[in-house]
């Protein structure tokens, strides 16, 4: 479920004030955007231009509900269409109480990130210089040239991988909060009325979508039919052959799932526009608006490097994956020993995905995905105390103490997947967060699931 569908649950309030998101074609935003909201709200391509009017959208972060405004790229000039998607943003920047300057630090800075650093000196509101694409922080260093557009110490983000995007959302609600001191923090932790009531929505729902997803021709339509027992989709040894998500209802012993399958994702270079474009846009709808994703990989071709892109998007979408390396029986003992290999070490970010081998030909291994997808769902909803999750971090920090820092308490905000906020006195290393992950993954069982750790700073006193 996403982070969209959630919040409708939880206590509605007056938007403390609105974000908008400014800068230059091609920097990210609408990954960012994505990002913050929860689902694909808005279509992410290489090519710039693809947003051109306002989307104005709700986010919640921390209890605090805002809006945010997607807008097009902005340029000093163009022709007639770049001049009004520029008019656009500009006009978005005027309605907001806060604005993100996004940057990209692969490309430093350009004439026309200039051009806009110019443009917003223009405006009397705060803005928050955001430098995106550090997927690491070896790129951080490259990051302090920003510092010469005059907005202050830059905040450095991936907003593919998530990397430092909480603190984004940190900066944006105390940014706001200064703006409108009038709103209260709405506590969402578990006990409370909202919860339960959020928790009587959820097990109300009678049933789960579950995306088939891979690169072309890998078998996603075989094993659609063979788990809805229909010739629903068309089969073809040509790849491509399915144009648009397909889906069906259908009652399995693990209760009522909804089966999507999807047309094949193949490297945007290969794709030519027109109707291949749009279903490339509907199958990542589709992986976005999934509660578990099935990654079908073609274990005769081994895992690609499409493969890695796909799984990396799945990843990023927040929900369960369950791998399957199918064709599994056309291989040689030699051969599945090389494609395991690849799995560890080409897929090593999904490690808390099971691995299933299977034919959906002739249907080996194809029952053990019932269970596979039955533990997913559970762990992707699961809950935690609040009481059991705070002595599970004392008893973590006796083990082994981060350094230099101390986590003072814990709360889980919310589920689908399983979402941790911590409240420490200093950073938390990313060694560390692994092992906070490992240890809440053996204590609860939350193997299959991904799960988000965020860190709030707070003074020990």
């Amino acid at each position: 479920m996403s982070t969209q569908r959630i919040n409708k649950f939880l206590p509605s309030q007056r938007p403390i004030g609105r974000v908008a998101i400014i800068g230059r074609p091609n920097v990210g935003k609408s990954t960012l955007i994505n990002r913050i909201v929860g689902k694909q709200v808005a279509i992410v391509d290489a090519r710039p231009g693809v947003t051109r009017d306002q989307k104005i959208l709700t986010a919640n972060w921390q209890g605090f509900d805002f809006e945010i405004i997607d807008t097009g790229g902005w340029l000093a000039s163009g022709g007639t269409l770049e001049g009004k998607i520029s008019d656009q943003a500009e006009s978005a920047a005027k309605q907001a109480d806060l604005i993100i300057f996004m940057t990209d630090v692969t490309v430093g800075i350009t004439d026309e990130d200039q051009a806009v650093a110019d443009m917003l000196r223009r405006f009397s509101m705060p803005v928050i210089q955001v430098v995106n694409k550090a997927d690491s922080p070896a790129r951080d260093l490259d990051a302090w040239e920003f510092l010469r557009l005059g907005f202050g110490e830059p905040l450095n983000i991936s907003a593919l991988h998530g990397r430092l995007t909480g603190d984004l959302l940190d900066r944006i609600v105390t940014e706001l909060q200064k703006l409108h001191p009038d709103q209260t923090y709405s506590d969402h932790d578990s006990g409370t009325d909202e919860t339960e009531e959020f928790e009587k929505e959820l097990s109300k729902r009678t049933s789960f979508s579950v995306a088939i997803v891979g690169r072309p021709n890998v078998g996603k339509s075989t094993l659609f039919n063979r788990l809805i027992g229909d010739e629903r989709s068309i089969t073809h040894d040509q790849a491509g052959t399915t144009t648009d998500s397909v889906d069906t209802v259908v009652e399995t012993e693990i209760g009522t799932l909804k089966f999507i399958d999807t047309a094949g994702m193949r490297r945007k270079s290969r794709i030519e526009g027109g109707t291949e474009y749009y279903s490339m846009v509907r199958t990542l709808r589709s992986i976005d608006e999934a509660d578990v994703s099935l990654l079908v990989i073609d274990g005769t071709q081994g895992v690609t490097h499409q493969d890695q892109r796909l799984a990396e998007r799945i990843d990023a979408a927040g929900s369960p994956v369950v791998v399957l390396l199918n064709k599994w029986d056309l291989l040689t003992t030699e051969e599945k020993l090389t494609v395991n290999d690849q799995v560890d070490d080409r897929l090593a970010y999904l490690s808390y995905a099971p691995v299933l081998r299977i034919s959906a030909l002739s249907g080996l291994g194809v029952t053990k995905l019932w269970r596979a997808l039955s533990d997913s769902i559970v762990a992707y909803r699961n809950r935690i105390p609040t009481r059991e999750l705070n002595v599970l971090l004392q008893q973590a920090q006796a083990k082994s103490a981060p350094r230099g820092s101390k986590i003072l308490y814990g709360v889980q905000g919310a589920t689908d997947p399983p979402t941790f906020t911590l409240f420490t006195t200093k950073e938390l290393s990313t060694g560390y967060l692994r092992y906070l992950e490992r240890q809440l993954r053996e204590r609860f069982a939350l193997g299959p699931t991904p799960i988000k750790l965020r860190v709030r700073r707070r003074s020990s006193r």
